[in-house]
């Protein structure tokens, strides 16, 4: 599909850091809305943009059953790159979207072709950083939207830090807004547990497959020309 020429060239100038809007999906508690993306410019090599969404989208469970699954295998996977896919981009939004070879999915796991992923540890390790380090770069730690935090159908809602230890929490538009876990796609093998993200910064392996509190931030990159 041909690239909007105004869109790609606005795309092009993006800086690591900057915030661009890109797509549209629910935020608010009822659902009901159609709120643009926030994504944050993770790389930009000057024919594609790596992108990562600034805020917890949605809540899911990596697979359903706690079981020994991968990233090519899991119901994560499935979702990001049907349903999130379908409902956040219409089709000159698809037109941009690259379809990424993922590699670093765990010990033992087949690499994925994916039009919408997780960040893998290498990558959360080298692209995201510690709140405070530099406000430009896109922040570890991260909050949910409004939506992300009601329950689902599929039982799953994201669980908000609410102990008193001001490191998990993040100070925005001058409220002081709770840190979530957010699922990374990597695994120690072909395994019943993932890695993710905790409120104060740190990566871990330990998240149990079928955990309904975990949040996604989908990551990819769209081309420039």
């Amino acid at each position: 599909m041909k690239i909007d020429h105004f869109a790609s060239t606005l795309y092009r100038s993006a800086k690591v850091g900057e915030i661009i809007t890109f797509g549209t999906y629910p935020q608010m508690e009822d659902g009901a809305d159609r709120t643009p993306i926030k994504w944050r410019v993770l790389h930009n090599s000057g024919v594609e943009l790596f992108l990562l969404s600034e805020y917890m989208l949605d809540c899911k469970r990596y697979h359903e059953e706690y079981i020994d699954t991968t990233w090519s295998d899991s119901d994560l996977r499935k979702w990001l790159n049907d349903e999130f896919y379908n409902v956040a981009f219409n089709d000159s939004e698809k037109g941009f979207i690259k379809t990424t070879h993922c590699t670093d999915n765990g010990e033992g796991s087949t690499d994925t072709e994916d039009n919408v992923f997780l960040l893998s540890t290498t990558e959360a390790k080298q692209l995201t950083h510690k709140l405070g380090e530099d406000t430009l770069s896109a922040n570890r730690r991260a909050i949910g939207t409004s939506f992300s935090k009601i329950k689902k159908n599929d039982g799953c809602y994201l669980y908000v830090y609410d102990k008193k230890v001001n490191d998990n929490y993040i100070n925005e538009n001058s409220k002081v807004l709770g840190c979530s876990w957010w699922w990374l796609r990597t695994q120690l093998g072909r395994s019943s547990r993932a890695f993710f993200v905790g409120p104060r910064n740190s990566i871990r392996s330990y998240g149990r497959v079928n955990l309904a509190c975990y949040g996604v931030r989908p990551a990819m990159k769209i081309n420039l020309h």
